[in-house]
């Protein structure tokens, strides 16, 4: 199983309903509105690295309003 975290940066106001439309993907365990630089952060457990980057750059980042994202793989 792999642990990823994603940083993710939304368009002002939109970050309700990306938070709705990211924890509704496959592979998304959870997904928090923080204050910082980021406005959304979302942890996802799943079998291969390749998912996290499937998950990451087709499923997140194609949800409109998306302006960016950044991944943290667990290590431990």
């Amino acid at each position: 199983m792999v642990t990823a975290y994603v940083m993710v940066k939304a368009n002002t106001g939109e970050a309700d309903r990306l938070k709705n439309s990211i924890i509704d993907l496959d592979g998304v365990v959870d997904a928090h509105i923080v204050a910082g630089d980021v406005d959304i952060i979302a942890k996802l457990d799943v079998d291969s690295p390749a998912d996290v980057k499937g998950i990451a750059a087709n499923g997140i980042q194609s949800v409109e309003g998306v302006e960016g994202t950044q991944t943290y793989i667990a290590m431990d």
